[in-house]
């Protein structure tokens, strides 16, 4: 991204500001990545520890597949994910605060008598497999604020701080050389004119 400016003096505050105003917010820029970089990896963490203990438990239960033929699977629905909210960085982050379910009546004497323990387990393997799920979009959504403020980070430290700086220093360098020019024809002409005075009071001596 090239730094737009023009050679004069209101041009080269404007470019001073620039920087200035980008580094001082470089640091906590920096400082919102790192934060983001390690709650990805605890959010990453956390859905390979879900993923492994869902698959234990499907492995747990594989020996009670002829059981599970005369399990009416409609006892137990989720009725509702509780979510909220909380800030990482200034970043909003979902939060999963609990799951609700409800268990339907069924008949104790006419029902096997694992029915119950069926739908703790039923349950458990529910809670396991959302929080799996929900913790992998949680780690979409953490890994996409990282990577916008990795780009933010890059832009400013490899693109528009380096920019304003050389900016700065052209600007400057371009007045430094106009000034000078500047003094220089003063002095010409400040010669010219002494020289000038000299002739005019020579010829009126004469």
């Amino acid at each position: 991204m090239a730094i737009k400016f023009q050679y004069n003096k209101t041009s080269l505050q404007q470019q001073e500001k620039q920087l200035k105003m980008r580094v001082r917010t470089l640091p906590t820029i920096k400082s919102k990545e790192s934060a983001l970089r390690l709650e990805v990896k605890r959010t990453r963490d956390e859905v390979e520890r879900l993923e492994r203990q869902l698959e234990e438990e499907i492995g747990g239960y594989k020996s009670m597949v002829a059981l599970w033929d005369e399990f009416n699977p409609d006892l137990i629905t989720v009725k509702d994910v509780r979510l909220s909210a909380r800030k990482v960085a200034g970043v909003i982050v979902p939060q999963l605060d609990g799951i609700d379910y409800e268990t339907h009546p069924f008949s104790l004497f006419n029902s096997p008598s694992w029915y119950a323990e069926g739908i703790a387990l039923l349950e458990s393997l529910a809670t396991t497999g959302i929080k799996a799920e929900f913790f992998a979009l949680k780690l979409e959504f953490l890994e996409y604020a990282r990577k916008k403020t990795t780009q933010k980070v890059n832009l400013f430290e490899k693109v528009q701080i380096p920019g304003y700086i050389d900016a700065i220093r052209k600007i400057k360098r371009y007045l430094e050389d106009e000034e000078s020019l500047s003094k220089s024809s003063q002095k010409i002409m400040r010669s010219n004119l002494e020289k000038h005075a000299e002739s005019v009071e020579q010829e009126d001596a004469l």
